[in-house]
């Protein structure tokens, strides 16, 4: 069955070689059109004792109070994040279409921006493309990198990248910075009511 599929692509591309190769070269511009490293942002100097107790920190030289990401994010957050931000968050693909129609539905409805459809991967996107303008050419841009960018991570992968680079109000960037700014612990030390009012 494989050999027969495989000799009718081959005789599909063959007749059809201009549409074969735009196709082709869609696909690697599709491949090559993420970054390798998605953030560049300086992290703040941290100095801990062995038990993990913050001792001081230096603001990084953006200015921002940014902790070095860790390599994995409380289950508390996830289930907060994910039940505020993004509830289909481990089903789509990068993008939430139902979403995105509901939420255009209802800013036409208020006359203004009440709601947002952005997956949160696509705010992942959004955050490593800082500066781009709220378009709707760059929510696609937006869509098509996060399809690519759930491509290349798996979902917890991408939950630690927005944990790390969310802003949480002021110059404050990143759960771990939050969790030590607002309530003087370390993220997993957070109790449910902690978490849920930081997501």
């Amino acid at each position: 069955k494989f050999k027969a599929f495989l000799q009718r692509l081959i005789n599909t591309i063959k007749r059809n070689k201009i549409k074969s190769s735009i196709v082709f070269l869609l696909l690697i511009v599709y491949y090559f059109s993420l970054t390798i490293t998605l953030f560049q942002e300086p992290y703040s100097t941290v100095n801990e004792s062995k038990e993990g107790e913050l001792l001081g920190a230096k603001i990084a030289r953006d200015g921002q109070w940014r902790f070095p990401a860790q390599d994995s994010v409380p289950y508390k957050f996830k289930k907060c994040i994910v039940y505020f931000e993004d509830e289909y968050f481990y089903k789509h693909p990068g993008f939430n279409p139902v979403a995105m129609v509901n939420a255009i539905k209802q800013n036409q409805k208020a006359g203004k921006v009440v709601r947002g459809g952005s997956t949160l991967t696509q705010q992942v996107i959004r955050l490593s493309r800082k500066g781009k303008n709220r378009t709707y050419f760059e929510k696609i841009i937006e869509i098509i990198l996060a399809t690519r960018l759930e491509l290349r991570h798996s979902k917890d992968k991408i939950l630690e990248l927005y944990a790390a680079h969310a802003p949480f109000g002021g110059n404050v960037v990143g759960l771990e910075m939050a969790s030590w700014r607002y309530f003087g612990v370390q993220s997993h030390q957070l109790s449910w009511a902690e978490t849920a009012t930081l997501a």
